[in-house]
């Protein structure tokens, strides 16, 4: 079920102003319209507060009868990214030139994996990536010993499981937290965050604070660390959730900093004071988030959007993963550039 967003907090662009600003004929337009996608608004007009995106083209294409709908994104230097591949069950490096190369493929487990919280099924979700290379990412298998947060170093396609997590929990995004030497983990089942030592080692819960918890399906999804606090999206209430950081690494008191996010999946910072670009799976759209919480919808399904589950912002560059998992059959990675609105 769709949740609406405050009187005037939640706008949808002109189709008519969009068209009037695609730059027809260029490089990148034939690039979107040669992957069978509908190519994307190239500028935006003026809005006060919120970001746009122009020159938004498909990187990379992948194959969702292979189970590849792309969950997850780190970037990598030189425009190239790793992506979590849910179905799958991979971890997949893509090429600032869009090649694609299978890094590691996780095992199924003995029953399939129907124990796996909800889903029922196994699944890599969070990727981080580590200033030398190496790769970190979550499987969720519905077993002891295969659940947890894995490593791949440079060169290996043996990943290696540093931080065994609980049967029962649904890992789902990945950050280092490098400032306090730890990793931090969405629960989405459960409605937690945990921590675990960046060398490996048990993991604990650090946030299980009720903003967090789900309401049916998932809670505690999307993960950042921004100016001095965690900020989680709780998919089922349609919030953006302010977790302060204490002097002593614990967490603070929370707060719903932003709402009317119906399915929020994955976020990010624009670096453009607290403004956001989150990815709204349910309703296949990505939506800009003012510093004041109102926000707007950038691209949606009439873009070629499908479950959009994941945003990742470096300088004026934006990359947004198609999932695909419940509509169209498009997963791919695309990228955008970020412009004043």
């Amino acid at each position: 079920m769709m949740r609406s967003s405050p009187p005037g907090a939640h706008t949808r662009l002109s189709s008519t102003v969009v068209g009037i600003l695609l730059t027809i004929g260029t490089a990148l337009g034939a690039g979107a319209c040669a992957s069978g996608e509908p190519a994307a608004p190239a500028g935006a007009p003026a809005h006060t507060g919120h970001s746009a995106l122009a020159d938004v083209r498909v990187l990379a294409e992948f194959d969702t009868s292979a189970g590849q709908n792309t969950e997850s994104i780190a970037l990598e230097p030189g425009g190239g990214a790793v992506v979590g591949m849910i179905g799958a069950r991979q971890v997949v490096r893509v090429r600032a030139d869009g090649a694609t190369e299978v890094l590691a493929t996780m095992p199924v487990p003995a029953d399939g994996a129907g124990t796996t919280p909800v889903v029922g099924h196994s699944q890599v979700t969070g990727v981080a990536r580590d200033h030398d290379g190496t790769v970190f990412f979550l499987y969720a298998a519905g077993r002891g010993g295969l659940t947890g947060i894995w490593r791949l170093t440079p060169g290996s396609d043996d990943p290696v499981l540093i931080a065994p997590m609980p049967a029962d929990t649904m890992p789902n995004a990945l950050v280092i937290d490098r400032a306090r030497s730890r990793f931090l983990v969405t629960d989405s089942t459960g409605g937690r965050v945990w921590e675990a030592p960046l060398a490996g080692g048990e993991p604990s819960v650090w946030s299980s604070d009720p903003t967090l918890a789900p309401s049916g399906f998932f809670g505690a999804n999307g993960l950042k660390v921004h100016a001095g606090a965690v900020w989680v999206g709780n998919y089922d209430l349609g919030t953006i959730v302010r977790v302060p950081v204490e002097s002593s690494g614990a967490s603070g008191p929370a707060a719903v900093y932003a709402t009317g996010l119906a399915g929020i999946d994955d976020f990010d910072f624009t670096g453009r004071d607290d403004e956001i670009l989150a990815a709204l799976n349910d309703t296949s759209e990505l939506v800009g988030i003012a510093a004041d919480g109102t926000h707007r919808i950038l691209l949606d399904g009439d873009d070629g959007l499908q479950n959009t589950t994941a945003v990742v912002v470096l300088d004026d560059t934006v990359f947004i993963s198609n999932g695909a998992l419940r509509e169209g059959n498009r997963p791919a990675l695309r990228v955008a550039r970020l412009i004043d609105g």
